[in-house]
């Protein structure tokens, strides 16, 4: 256990910022797998329009720090072509 007083503040923002991450991270994955699963099923619309808030969502994330640039572009490069093969 840490006993400077800087390291218990490091621990509680660490506590903070892990709980934030997680539900970010959380949204991410219900985010794609409600695209995956309209591609799936092979339905377009349904499918278009969970890329059109996943898009936005994942850049979203992107500037609160949560995804790095790359990884978002990644993300929904990949999602987009799987909605454009239906």
């Amino acid at each position: 256990m840490a006993n400077h007083k800087s390291a218990l503040k490091r621990i509680r923002q660490t506590e903070k910022r892990t709980e934030r991450n997680r539900f970010y991270r959380t949204r991410l994955k219900n985010i794609v797998k409600a695209v995956r699963s309209a591609v799936d099923e092979g339905n377009k619309e349904e499918a278009a329009a969970a890329m059109l808030i996943a898009n936005k969502q994942i850049h979203t994330f992107v500037s609160k720090g949560i995804l790095k640039k790359e990884t978002a572009s990644r993300k929904v490069s990949r999602l987009q072509k799987a909605v454009n093969a239906i």
